[in-house]
């Protein structure tokens, strides 16, 4: 298991290499000026041509791309276009409050989204399996922006009872406060998230409860509960674990437009930030953070299928 290990983690390498030419592509390619923001209507071309040059933005594709590559080598991620501010300054600032969004929301995801895939599928075709589905089709199929603003216009528009906006409220520096406005954006991260969550537990309990194990346990006279506890939860989380590795640089980087609506101040709304200003430097950063945290949180979930299921440990 260690090799298998070894051979992945020298895979990142060249992984994040061609991600980052391709997205260092993209980006280029991408419609728009990101000098527009320096350049007013009546500026001396000369000045808009100085502005260029002095942002590097003259300079052909490949040779701006190894002068970034080199950069980042080096730890230094550039300078922002719009602020002028240090691009990873900027990340690590806004980390603590995408992390503790995301992260709560991932905790009340599976907390939610487990046992609830494991009643469905114990009671299969039930009427509370058909109640469980239908909620579940609704939270995979309504788009999680619309969502959002229907929890604002209920809970702080009508209702008056959460604040709609932000982290914090002005001159307020309590838990309490930043939890009351983390309450709405948890609720829509969490909604969206036990739909996928429980549908994936759900099925595979299903197959699961259809193994021979299964009805060598009732043969033992084990309980049905004993049996979900003692063996069929274990096996039917193996897929959830995919999904964890999938959702951790969602955890980092932030829900880019769960954020942007609720005006929360992490890495989602820096980065739509970003794009919409054609900040290149910024979107690199976030692209590269994001593909870096997926490849690690791919091997982290291959190697906790290896610990969890003996059978993949013995392949490899």
């Amino acid at each position: 298991m260690i090799q298998t290990i070894f051979k992945r983690v020298l895979q990142i390498i060249p992984m994040l290499f061609i991600i980052s030419l391709v997205s260092f592509a993209l980006v280029q390619l991408a419609p728009g000026d990101p000098i527009s923001s320096f350049v007013t209507p009546n500026m001396n071309p000369d000045d808009v041509e100085r502005i260029r040059q002095s942002l590097g933005l003259d300079q052909p594709i490949y040779v701006q791309y190894f002068k970034w590559l080199g950069n980042v080598l080096q730890g230094n991620f550039g300078y922002s276009l719009i602020n002028n501010q240090p691009v990873l300054g900027q990340i690590i600032e806004r980390l603590p409050a995408t992390i503790g969004l995301m992260g709560t929301a991932l905790f009340f995801t599976l907390l939610f989204s487990i046992p609830l895939g494991l009643i469905a599928a114990a009671y299969e075709n039930t009427k509370l399996d058909r109640v469980l589905n239908a909620i579940s089709y609704v939270g995979i199929s309504i788009p999680i922006f619309w969502f959002a603003m229907i929890l604002i216009d209920i809970f702080a528009i009508r209702l008056h009872w959460l604040p709609s906006l932000g982290m914090r409220t002005i001159g307020v520096e309590s838990f309490w406060d930043i939890a009351k406005h983390a309450i709405l954006p948890v609720t829509a991260l969490t909604f969206q998230g036990c739909a996928s969550y429980y549908r994936y537990v759900r099925s595979n309990t299903i197959n699961q409860l259809k193994e021979e194990y299964v009805l060598f346990g009732y043969a033992k006279g084990l309980s049905k509960a004993q049996i979900m506890r003692g063996h069929v939860l274990k096996n039917s989380l193996l897929p959830v674990i995919t999904l964890l590795g999938m959702y951790l640089p969602q955890i980092i980087t932030g829900a880019f437009i769960t954020e942007s609506v609720f005006s929360w101040p992490g890495m989602g709304s820096l980065g739509i930030n970003a794009i919409f200003q054609l900040d290149y430097p910024m979107i690199m950063a976030i692209t590269m953070f994001s593909a870096l945290l997926l490849i690690i949180g791919n091997l982290l979930a291959d190697v906790a299928y290896t610990i969890i299921d003996p059978r993949i440990r013995e392949v490899s």
